[in-house]
């Protein structure tokens, strides 16, 4: 800036001394030849200078009222700056400077609300959950706000690098390459190959309203709900198996006996006798899906109240005994001090006998159950439940407690299981604030671990 104004200062200068120089020059030289006094030749010359000097004057003047107003000027964008007066005398200059006084607080106001909506855009952007994403013409990025950058796994500055260098993904590149070169808008479903593979709806819009193409793409992560789809798909396949079999059962033997097994005096009593047991097994079903669907829904019977935890694991312990005692199963309960915990006694006693009756069930002949019952003295009860089993694969460890999973599903049906035991375990446990783990070896048993937050201490034993 002040280069360009020292350039533009000896310009004037110059062409103002230059202009004198050639007006003033002609009279001066034709006195200096012709005038016969030494006085007149020299007063010519005088003249001449104090012409070229007062050129340069008015030069250097214009000069000083041309830099003020440039200096307004380039400040008129900058609001820290202070900008000054200027000399609003009445010629064209001065017109000028009243004209540049009259327009500055409209560009202030201007400034002031383009600044405001640029902060309260990316405000908005910045704190959206969806991705969003804006390219040039050769998709480079301009913008992507931190949505996106998580999407994609990358927490550092992108803008002005090439898309396809951040995120190796032909089909996001294609999406936006296809809006920058047809100008139409596009919407399309695409996985982005993160280390968690997510799933998102992609709508992208050529940008509006710029000299230069572009694009700008909106990314909806719809992971959540293609993953809540997947479990209503695998659910109502689960379901349906599982009734189908003990239907088709029934329907079997029903027919079986219609078709003359009345008669058969030695067999009808066995086929009655299997077509209750499939129907016990379908009321089970259908009063574990009820059980399950109040549980996850979060409804609450009534209001929680303090329950001793001592009478509940007794009650559990009472309601398996006759199962353990025709598999030989031995079950083991130490001293169980008295502690309270806040819930439903009712979903805690289903939640324990739950996870005995599989400790059981799931047993060796002649194996134990051993349940262990301590305080750890920060606010939390620790219920340790273990089995000689046969055990369960660590692969298996995170879906044990889906509905209608099933690590043996040959063994779990033969005992009459229905596959919704451990999800009520946990929804159970979770609702009292609670959390259940599993520990397990192949052929050397299982342990769960139930800890539940302490309501009150008590220090003598049932």
């Amino acid at each position: 800036m002040l280069r360009l104004g020292h350039r533009m200062r000896d310009s004037i200068s110059r062409k103002a001394v230059l202009l004198a120089i050639i007006v003033a020059a002609p009279p001066v030289l034709a006195l200096y030849i012709y005038a016969g006094s030494a006085v007149v030749r020299m007063a010519s010359l005088i003249a001449a200078i104090g012409f070229v000097l007062a050129a340069w004057l008015f030069a250097q003047s214009l000069i000083r009222r041309i830099n003020a107003l440039t200096m307004f000027v380039d400040r008129l964008v900058d609001q820290r700056a202070p900008r000054g007066r200027l000399n609003a005398a009445n010629d064209e200059l001065g017109e000028l400077a009243r004209s540049l006084f009259r327009v500055a607080p409209q560009i202030d106001e201007l400034f002031n609300r383009l600044t405001t909506e640029l902060a309260r855009r990316e405000a908005i952007l910045a704190s959206m959950t969806e991705g969003v994403l804006a390219v040039d013409a050769r998709l480079n990025v301009t913008f992507c706000n931190q949505a996106f950058l998580s999407a994609i796994g990358d927490h550092a500055a992108v803008e002005g690098l090439p898309l396809l260098k951040i995120l190796r993904d032909p089909h996001l590149f294609q999406i936006l390459k296809r809006v920058v070169d047809s100008g139409e808008t596009v919407t399309q479903r695409l996985q982005l190959p993160t280390a968690q593979a997510r799933t998102f709806d992609v709508h992208a819009v050529p940008l509006a309203g710029t000299n230069s193409r572009g694009a700008i793409a909106i990314l909806h992560d719809i992971t959540p709900t293609e993953r809540l789809e997947r479990v209503k798909r695998d659910f109502i396949a689960n379901v349906s198996h599982e009734i189908r079999t003990p239907l088709a059962t029934i329907r079997g033997y029903a027919e079986t006996l219609l078709d003359g097994g009345l008669e058969d005096s030695q067999n009808r009593r066995k086929f009655v006798e299997i077509i209750q047991a499939n129907g016990v097994r379908l009321n089970n079903i259908a009063a574990d899906l009820l059980t399950l669907s109040e549980l996850e829904t979060g409804r609450p019977e009534a209001q929680p109240g303090v329950v001793p935890l001592g009478e509940v694991i007794t009650s559990a312990i009472r309601a398996v005994e006759p199962a353990a005692s025709l598999m030989g199963v031995r079950i083991l309960a130490g001293p169980i001090p008295v502690l309270w915990v806040s819930g439903h006694r009712l979903r805690l006693e289903q939640a324990f006998l739950n996870l005995l009756d599989n400790a059981v069930k799931f047993n060796k002949s002649g194996g134990e159950v051993e349940i262990s019952v301590c305080d750890q003295g920060d606010g939390q009860i620790r219920i340790r439940i273990s089995d000689t089993g046969i055990g369960i694969p660590p692969a298996d460890f995170s879906r044990i407690f889906e509905r209608f999973y099933r690590v043996d599903k040959a063994r779990s049906r033969q005992v009459g299981g229905t596959g919704l035991g451990l999800s009520i375990v946990k929804h159970a446990i979770e609702q009292v604030h609670g959390t259940v783990s599993v520990e397990s070896q192949l052929g050397q048993g299982t342990t769960f671990t139930v800890t539940l937050p302490n309501c009150k201490i008590g220090l003598a034993t049932p």
